[in-house]
């Protein structure tokens, strides 16, 4: 292993309890796993959630100091199934609604009169030092957009791996670098005054943020779970357009700067044509080759409601208390101050 590579990645987070910090400790000093505890453990608490979040991130960039090799590692391996398995059961539990795909979808497809989302927070009343958290949380996804969902090009065939292919190549900016979504997130967050580096707002990410990212890797990086993966997607895509209107225009009343407009400007037109794409070509390909996936469609849907539900209502609920939705307000360098002043 060449010290380049150790130097990749974001620094390793902060441990917020027992499973966190033997995943943790593990990276750092090779230190035996026990048996993941997770009797008991929250399934949507900060402490399964870090170390859930940890395990995946060795299938991206991985972390500043940390074996690449260790991707692989049977002990982390062994505990992100459990971690896996009381979060997916949680989910099952709570989240399942519908068994038909129509069904899940079908209040995505009518945007609400009197919408109370974070979105709608945001491009009603929501002041600058809101708009900078919001983005600080986002980053955790936006700064890897597109990346979960690649898990599922080899895993589909036929106009559904068309469809999907279509739709990863413009998040991917249609092979221009400068145009590729995470890139594009990255200048908003320059605009914002926040440090753009991969990973930088993660011990300031609460668990319902982490769980909406978890989300996508749990069922992208498993075959089992290729229809959930659809479902994901196809909800990111239909709710994407009509967010992304409210998020523009929350950019340009807070003055927010060009690039902050442009990111959300850019999701507007381009994923009210992925949306179609997704319906007709990637999940009814989908069906066509595996009706017997729609029920995991449908639980993908429900499951991506359900935790993003919980993010609004952390939130929203902070913001509205006049407090920080953050774990811990970056105190210090780009990105500090957020809050507004006392």
């Amino acid at each position: 292993m060449t010290a380049s590579a150790l130097r990749l990645g974001p620094s390793l987070p902060r441990a917020r309890g027992p499973l966190s910090d033997g995943v943790i400790k593990r990276l750092v000093t090779g230190a035996k796993l026990p048996p993941a505890a997770t009797k008991g453990a929250d399934p949507y608490g900060d402490d399964l959630q870090l170390a859930l979040d940890v395990c995946y991130e060795l299938h991206y960039r991985g972390f500043a100091g940390v074996d690449p090799a260790l991707e692989w590692d049977p002990d982390l391996l062994r505990t992100r199934r459990a971690l896996e398995s009381v979060f997916l059961t949680a989910l099952r539990e709570d989240a399942t609604r519908h068994l038909i795909v129509d069904e899940a979808l079908a209040g995505l497809l009518v945007e609400p009169v009197n919408g109370s989302g974070v979105t709608h927070f945001l491009r009603d009343e929501g002041d600058l030092w809101q708009i900078r958290e919001y983005a600080a949380l986002r980053s955790i996804y936006h700064l890897k957009e597109a990346d979960p969902h690649a898990w599922l090009l080899p895993r589909l065939w036929g106009a559904a791996k068309a469809g999907m292919a279509a739709v990863e190549f413009d998040e991917y900016g249609g092979g221009r670098a400068e145009r590729i979504h995470a890139r594009l997130f990255a200048d908003l967050m320059t605009d914002l005054g926040l440090d753009s580096a991969y990973g930088r707002y993660l011990d300031a990410a609460p668990a319902q943020m982490l769980a909406t990212v978890n989300l996508m890797s749990l069922f992208g990086l498993h075959r089992a779970l290729r229809g959930c993966t659809v479902g994901h997607f196809a909800t990111v895509e239909i709710t994407s357009s009509p967010g992304s209107a409210r998020l523009a225009a929350a950019m340009r009343r807070a003055g927010a700067g060009p690039a902050a407009e442009h990111f959300y400007d850019e999701h507007v037109e381009a994923d009210a044509v992925h949306e179609q794409v997704v319906r007709h070509e990637v999940i009814e390909g989908l069906l066509r080759e595996e009706p017997q996936l729609e029920a995991d469609i449908a639980f993908g849907v429900d499951a991506t409601i359900h935790v993003e539900d919980r993010f609004a209502e952390h939130v929203l609920g902070a913001w509205r208390a006049g407090s920080s939705a953050l774990r811990d307000v970056p105190d210090s360098g780009p990105g500090g101050g957020m809050r507004r002043a006392s």
